[in-house]
């Protein structure tokens, strides 16, 4: 493993299986810096950070579907001062991987500023922008000030992206939340202080923490934040698939949208909001299509030393609406190996004959 890409035989696993998916191969050099702004404008439709998801296969998965930039799952820049492996492993990008947007979370500046240096340097033209998480609702994050309880204490999360700008290197940015308590909105004037203290971009989540994901996401404060700022907001929540990511750039006025859960074994969501964006009508996915993508998904989590395991929900996900799923994902439950996988998706490809040649799936927007 080296500095720089980890993951070897990710590029020979792209071009083997990222034609026969419906998807492409991304270009693995890496990008010319540019503003946030010029990214979005080019092309609008980011991979979201996920704790648990978003590792260097989902990743490579997202850009081959179309993604402008994938985002690492969290990252603790505790981890990151105490210097341990599985904290790296979450920041490297993988072997193929154009540039990564790598998203911390903490509490401390210090410990940002550390980290913001460190990453920057191991990563150095890989490293797109580094996103400050301000948003993460979930209990054990937030009792130690982390995550979305910076939305608390303005004047903490403003030195943070302080700290973390002493790179010099590249864009600092956030993710926030509408507020921390349902019917409190502290998402406009928060998001004016992190201008103010140098963030390039703000993403704005629709819900409250309190919410953590439940019920619908409110766009509305998408689209007072957006103009209560002059930086690019990125609007996130509820984007289920490619026409929602439309409609929340239409109804924001956001310069950009993350998806997440709509990208669950629907790495196509990307080239399809783009081609919507154009006027086109994308077509859905083939079974045939589907199936390479779920081999290539798993060829590549094996290949980046990921969690195998994680291709327990990838089988749930990209076999959704066949006939059998639930028999197939049960199939799932039991792998344990690469051939594992490999042997059950042989036998849904059998199972489905000549259908997987081109009977086209459940329309995915």
């Amino acid at each position: 493993m080296t500095s720089a890409a980890r993951g070897q035989g990710t590029l020979r696993i792209l071009e083997g299986l990222a034609t026969p998916a419906g998807l492409r191969l991304p270009d693995a050099r890496p990008v010319p810096r540019a503003d946030v702004r010029v990214r979005l404008a080019q092309n609008p439709f980011l991979m979201a950070p996920m704790a648990g998801v978003t590792d260097g296969a989902y990743r490579l998965m997202a850009r081959a579907g179309g993604a402008s930039l994938a985002y690492t799952e969290m990252v603790s820049v505790a981890g990151i001062h105490f210097g341990g492996q599985k904290t790296w492993d979450l920041v490297l990008p993988a072997e193929g991987e154009p540039d990564v947007a790598v998203q911390l979370f903490g509490s401390k500046p210090e410990q940002f500023r550390e980290a913001a240096l460190e990453v920057a340097e191991r990563l150095g033209p890989r490293l797109a922008l580094i996103d400050v998480n301000m948003a993460c609702p979930v209990p054990k994050v937030t009792r130690k000030g982390e995550g979305s309880a910076l939305m608390d204490d303005p004047s903490l999360a403003a030195r943070i992206v302080g700290a973390c700008l002493e790179q010099g290197q590249v864009p600092v940015t956030c993710k926030i939340r509408c507020g921390r308590r349902d019917g409190e909105e502290q998402a406009p004037e928060f998001a004016r202080a992190l201008e103010a203290a140098g963030a390039a971009a703000i993403a704005v989540h629709g819900r409250s923490a309190s919410q953590l994901y439940r019920g619908r996401a409110d766009w509305g404060v998408v689209r007072r934040v957006a103009g209560a700022v002059d930086v690019p907001v990125i609007g996130s929540g509820d984007v289920e698939d490619a026409g929602a990511a439309l409609r929340m750039l239409e109804e924001t006025g956001a310069a950009g949208v993350m998806v997440a859960r709509g990208s669950y074994g629907n790495p196509w969501v990307f080239s399809s909001a783009l081609a919507l964006a154009s006027g086109e009508r994308p077509a859905a996915p083939t079974l045939s299509q589907r199936l390479a993508a779920f081999e290539c998904h798993v060829r590549l989590l094996d290949a980046t030393g990921g969690h195998l395991a994680r291709a327990r929900s990838l089988a749930g996900w990209y076999l959704k609406g066949l006939p059998h799923a639930a028999a197939w994902r049960d199939g799932a439950m039991r792998c344990v190996s690469l051939d594992d996988y490999l042997g059950l998706l042989a036998r849904v490809r059998a199972f489905a004959g000549g259908d997987a040649a081109g009977r086209e799936d459940v329309r995915r927007g």
